[in-house]
């Protein structure tokens, strides 16, 4: 049995790496004050920014950033694991990686993630994202096996390929991630249910936390950070404007509760794709 505390932190980044730094470091110190030992920010912690030129001004090298120095800090400084949900970091030949890390007790990177999914869309309203043409998506999944718990990383867009989430699952990861940007236009259509049914369908813990409210660069988050129990019920959730702290209990117990009852991730099998198509006259 593991049991420990785990904070989703919900943020409202600009285009300012230190102006987000210091929020960041705010909202850790609220959370690590309440007993988390697990922490986890949003996507894109060290700076929204719809305009790439606007984005590139303010990017560093991994070894370089901002975000990454402070949560290094932050994370030896209160003893705890820190999550950066993602933030920008600046590659060779003018590209860009949406990179998680993980930051152990002493200051350490205990994992890096970079977001596979680009998002590619056009919405209803107008909106259009063309995250390809910005970011080099990644080629690994990570599963962070922490002493608490084994995590696997995961990045918003991410979310919507259970497949990914799956094979976590069958690396017998316990908490699932996709801390996030969500579009308001989105997140009102999708995201709780996605969240329920990547727990639900690995019979593990989900937490994510999110951006949220209008930021200065003029783009809609849709917040709503929660953290889901593996039987699918949210037992934490922040609401759709603001910054927030929020707090669950997790129970690695309960995932082996959940998957004895439902075990569908042993119950998987291999199956073949057959296609009939109608008989046409002769």
């Amino acid at each position: 049995m593991t049991r420990f505390k785990a904070a989703a932190l919900q943020m409202r980044s600009g285009t300012d790496p230190a102006k987000n730094a210091e929020t960041l470091a705010r909202l850790v110190a609220e959370a690590a004050g309440h007993g988390a030992s697990y922490i986890q920010t949003p996507e894109m912690t060290g700076a929204v920014q719809k305009s790439r030129k606007g984005l590139m001004e303010v990017l560093k090298p991994e070894a370089d950033d901002l975000i990454v120095k402070t949560a290094a800090e932050l994370a030896r400084d209160h003893g705890i694991h820190l999550h950066i949900g993602s933030t920008a970091i600046a590659l060779d030949g003018g590209m860009i990686a949406n990179r998680a890390l993980l930051f152990g007790p002493k200051g350490d990177i205990l994992a890096r993630y970079d977001k596979i999914h680009m998002f590619d869309v056009d919405l209803d309203n107008g909106e259009s994202w063309r995250e390809s043409a910005v970011y080099r998506p990644g080629e690994k999944a990570v599963l962070a096996r922490l002493p608490f718990a084994a995590i696997g990383l995961g990045i918003c867009y991410d979310v919507r390929f259970p497949d990914l989430y799956n094979a976590y699952g069958l690396a017998g990861a316990e908490v699932l991630t996709a801390p996030a940007a969500f579009t308001k236009q989105t997140g009102l259509a999708h995201w709780h249910v996605l969240q329920r049914a990547r727990a639900i369908e690995n019979g593990a813990y989900m937490i994510s936390a999110a951006q949220a409210g209008t930021h200065e660069d003029g783009r809609e988050t849709f917040g709503h950070s929660m953290i889901v129990d593996p039987w699918g019920k949210i037992i934490a959730e922040a609401g759709d404007e603001g910054e927030a702290a929020i707090i669950a209990e997790i129970d690695t117990d309960a995932v082996t509760a959940a998957r004895g009852k439902v075990p569908n991730l042993k119950n998987i099998r291999a199956f073949a794709l057959e296609e009939t198509r109608p008989l046409t006259e002769v």
